[in-house]
């Protein structure tokens, strides 16, 4: 892998992080036009690692609320522990914390239990291809049959759950963990915006333990060297910075048909592809 091949993936990562169109699917589909005999498992700690570019992005853009929830969290902690009135225990900050770990537990759990599995098989082009259309049926029945009357303020411990069971099914390529969170928030009664602000909050920890936990593979001998992937982690940061402040604004205004009719377009064609040879599926 050179430094355009890298550039091209980096940027195919900050575009596609934060929308639901699954970034590891698309990374995989790529790859099997740049790269079709690269060791998968390296390239699984590959596309891990540089997601650590598109995480520094949400830290950059939310800076201001992840600092509030993390000193609100800890305020609350601490004043438990020191048995305290309650009064730093009932903001929002305080309990949007206590969501944020909350959620991140299933996909940890289911992280480690299928970790060969999601390195491997799960890579499947013809499993991606599935998981693109049937995420985009259900994204389209949540757009259609969802309230969304509830904001920020309304989020609770079993909105938390939800989609934090959602999120771990977004270890299967294709299903896009931003889709899967959205999705799962709207069926709860989440509005677009506020649905997609938990889902980028919610990206940090899991993302980032899994990209520290793959960066030990990087230079070895079945994955990219070091130097190719810090220029595709720097360039899914600003790729992805520009993401999220466009999604954000999207959202505010539009429904996510757009990406529900791009999810079934992609998957037809990559189905017409692995049908015909023209790519391999592994």
């Amino acid at each position: 892998m050179g430094p355009l091949q890298a550039a091209v993936y980096g940027v195919v990562q900050g575009l596609t992080e934060f929308l639901p169109i699954s970034s590891t699917g698309h990374l995989r589909i790529v790859q099997a036009w740049l790269n079709p005999h690269i060791d998968q498992a390296g390239f699984t700690a590959f596309t891990a690692v540089i997601q650590l570019g598109t995480m520094a992005a949400v830290v950059l853009y939310f800076w201001r609320e992840l600092l509030h929830v993390a000193v609100a969290w800890l305020r609350g902690v601490f004043s438990h522990l020191r048995g305290g009135n309650g009064a730093e225990r009932q903001s929002l900050e305080y309990r949007m914390g206590w969501y944020l770990i909350l959620a991140t537990i299933p996909v940890g759990v289911f992280g480690l239990i299928f970790s060969h599995q999601i390195e491997t098989g799960a890579r499947n082009l013809w499993i991606i291809s599935v998981a693109l259309i049937v995420m985009a049926i259900v994204l389209f029945v949540a757009e259609r049959r969802a309230s969304r009357d509830r904001g920020e303020d309304d989020i609770n411990s079993r909105d938390a759950i939800v989609v934090g069971a959602a999120q771990s099914l977004a270890l299967i390529p294709g299903v896009s963990r931003s889709g899967a969170t959205i999705t799962a928030g709207l069926f709860r009664g989440l509005d677009r915006v506020t649905a997609a602000r938990f889902s980028f909050l919610l990206s940090v920890p899991a993302v980032v333990a899994s990209g520290l936990f793959e960066v030990r593979k990087i230079g070895g001998p079945h994955a990219p060297g070091m130097g190719i992937t810090i220029v595709a982690t720097v360039i899914s940061f600003i790729v992805g910075l520009a993401s999220i402040a466009w999604l954000i604004r999207y959202v505010s205004r539009h429904s996510t048909f757009v990406f529900v009719a791009y999810r079934i377009a992609l998957g037809a064609v990559l189905m017409v592809l692995l049908a015909t040879g023209a790519v391999s599926a592994t």
